[in-house]
């Protein structure tokens, strides 16, 4: 059996991948169609399981699916938050966050096991007896698991995704009930059931930490911690974690003997300040394998991330990079492009997406590239109307949709981006008859609600949106959109409508990202860093067929070591400085000139992600986009190389690497007797 631990399962909806992944799809529409009922409503009418975040919980999800559809014998465990990721409203240009009550009607895919209900145990202190350390007083809170079914594709294999929710272990304090302290009773059982209330309490304040300590503990423990606080909530873990780390350094002697300073760089207690308690390095000394999630992350670890654990054990060190389902990032987003794919190639590419190479003949097929050029515009045009009728914007669906969908962080770079929508306007409007490729610009993604920074890049954007749309001589020539709420379902809307996407971290932040994947799998022309997945991506499908700019991550090193100065690139560059000075001139944001002042000092203060360094060169790649958009057989042929390309994507891929190489399971593709052809007993 494998057992997937993750605090984070970003699953979406689940209808019509379950009814894809059964082979039921058109019976459950004839029968909808026979009440009068349209199952498109219906779908509809479910809610996203925003148990995540981002990347690392829609990884998940789709781990989950490979593994069902690969016959392993799989449990999935997390925490069933009663609130998930939160529901962003932007209300005046700034992001609000709304609780996304996802539960309010029930959720018709789980069934509560409360017969496997488990203590889990909390604070209390450690004594000594003849027997040894006992762990005593402590406080208890029950772990309620709830059984959520994983449908393999099309194998008759369903798998389990157990969410445990906390539990009070007593409904009342009877004593304080019968007092009258009727308040201090509910009190009690909410602050035990706090633990599976909310998805990733902001931790900026000392109760949020403790929140997400126990949260972590609640399924398995990871990240670094203080260590009063471990002390106070698991104090006889921490003992155990000192003996480990005991040994562990015994072991570094032994091998490095007189090497102090490795000792104190690879010890799990970091006693630089506040004394911390690395859990990285407690993973690392407690697991066989040690995996980083793309080619060039899994290299950073060893060369400097973890070098020094490397050189202890290289054997441990592996590289699994990461892939997504083609069930739902292809069949159920694009089935336009299935239909066209499975009638050049057959229907077997949704378990075999290497099959999908065989694309590659007919990348220059003017037949083929008339029918991907018609299904994208069919898609084009429905993402058109979806925008239309939530965001009130009209746009040109003939123009190219440049999309740029992720969290919002500062490495992800979306202000690189919000320079590139500045530059293009600023070029409109001093020679308005100019030829100009339209552009219809998208980026969406949640900042946490403790990030300052990411709401204000946020607010940037939706400020230079405003100017831009409402711009009499810019017109159709350029649009710009902040998606507010995105989500799995929304990003199964803009996928397949995409013409170009955006993978702009500076190089060697990302450890892999899986968003773009998806927009290759969907035929969008990708422009980013070699970055993350961007490397393999770039290998398979070749340098011509992707738009990679920028420093690449030794050059980063370099210019770090030399001495990085902002004012150099503003200074030598007269479309950057007008776009700073635009910035916080207030040009953006005429009612408050100094709104975006801090903007401006990010970016020539404390630039730690090298936008400026990277904006000439970034600036360019999406000058050749845009004349690459132009010649229309030239950028579909890309498209069909890119699809082609995706085989290696597949996490069903990765979970075979994954079942094979460290998990010691093999993967298998046949499939079981349906229930009713099973043996009766």
């Amino acid at each position: 059996r494998v057992y997937y631990l993750s605090l984070e399962y970003y699953m979406g909806r689940s209808l019509t991948n379950t009814m894809i992944n059964l082979g039921i799809q058109s019976e459950c529409e004839e029968a909808m169609y026979q009440l009068g009922l349209d199952i498109e409503n219906l779908e509809e009418m479910e809610e996203d399981a925003g148990l995540g975040n981002g990347g690392l919980g829609r990884l998940a999800a789709c781990f989950l699916d490979s593994m069902a559809t690969l016959g392993l014998a799989a449990y999935g465990y997390g925490i069933r938050y009663e609130y998930g990721i939160f529901a962003q409203k932007i209300k005046n240009g700034e992001q609000v966050e709304e609780p996304d009550d996802w539960l309010r009607y029930g959720n018709p895919w789980e069934k509560a096991r409360p017969e496997f209900m488990l203590p889990v145990n909390f604070y209390g202190r450690v004594i000594d007896t003849p027997e040894g350390k006992k762990w005593v007083d402590t406080q208890r809170v029950f772990a309620m698991p709830y059984d959520n079914p994983i449908p393999g594709y099309n194998n008759n294999h369903v798998n389990t995704l157990r969410l445990w929710s906390a539990k009070s272990p007593i409904d009342f304090n009877l004593k304080f009930f019968n007092d009258g302290d009727y308040i201090q009773a509910v009190l009690d059982r909410n602050l035990a059931e706090n633990i599976s209330r909310v998805l990733y309490p902001n931790d900026n304040f000392f109760e949020g930490k403790e929140l997400r300590l126990k949260q972590e503990y609640f399924i398995g423990p990871r990240s670094a911690g203080p260590s009063p606080l471990l002390e106070s909530i698991l104090p006889r873990h921490l003992q155990i974690i000192y003996h480990i780390n005991f040994l562990h350094m015994e072991n570094v002697k032994k091998k490095f003997p007189d090497d102090l300073d490795r000792m104190r760089r690879m010890s799990m207690v970091e006693e630089d300040g506040e004394k911390r308690i690395n859990m990285a390095h407690l993973s690392i000394v407690g697991s066989h394998a040690v995996n980083g999630v793309a080619a060039i992350h899994s290299q950073i670890l060893k060369d400097s991330l973890f070098h020094d654990f490397y050189e202890m054990e290289p054997q441990k060190f592996q590289n699994k990079t990461n892939g997504i389902t083609p069930r739902r990032w292809l069949l159920l987003c694009n089935p336009g492009l299935s239909d066209l794919i499975a009638e050049k190639i057959g229907d077997e590419w949704p378990v075999h997406l290497d099959q999908l190479v065989a694309l590659k003949k007919w990348a220059k097929d003017p037949n083929f590239q008339r029918n991907v050029a018609r299904v994208k515009q069919e898609n084009k045009l429905k993402l058109a109307a979806i925008l239309e009728k939530d965001y009130g914007v009209k746009i040109n669906p003939s123009s190219m949709f440049d999309i740029q969908v992720k969290r919002i962080h500062e490495y992800k770079r979306q202000l690189l981006n919000c320079l590139h929508i500045i530059t293009l306007y600023n070029r409109i409007k001093k020679d308005p008859t100019a030829n100009f490729t339209p552009r219809t610009i998208m980026i969406g993604g949640k900042a946490a609600p403790g990030y300052y920074v990411a709401k204000q890049i946020i607010k940037l954007i939706c400020a230079v949106g405003n100017v831009v749309n409402n711009d009499p001589i810019v017109g159709d020539k350029l649009k710009v959109i902040f998606l507010e709420n995105y989500r799995v379902t929304l990003a199964e809307k803009i996928m397949p409508a995409a013409d170009l996407s955006e993978q702009i971290s500076t190089a060697g932040t990302e450890a892999s990202g899986t968003g773009n994947m998806k927009f290759q799998l969907n035929g969008a022309l990708t422009i980013g860093t070699l970055d993350g997945a961007n490397v393999e991506m770039a290998e398979e499908m070749g340098l011509d067929n992707i738009f990679i700019f920028g420093m690449t991550v030794d050059e980063v090193e370099a210019l770090k070591k030399k001495g990085y100065n902002a004012y150099d690139y503003y200074n030598a560059n007269p479309e950057v400085k007008q776009v700073i000075d635009q910035i916080q001139g207030g040009f953006f944001s005429p009612g408050n000139p100094n709104e975006f002042k801090n903007i401006a000092d990010i970016l020539l203060k404390y630039d730690h992600y090298y936008l400026l360094a990277d904006y000439d060169a970034y600036i360019k790649a999406q000058d050749l986009v845009s004349k690459t958009y132009q010649n229309q057989a030239k950028w579909l042929e890309m498209s069909i190389n890119n699809i082609a390309s995706s085989g290696k994507f597949s996490s069903d891929r990765t979970i075979a690497e994954y079942a094979r190489e460290i998990w010691g399971v093999e993967p298998t593709w046949e499939k079981l007797p349906a229930p009713e052809d099973q043996p009766q007993n």
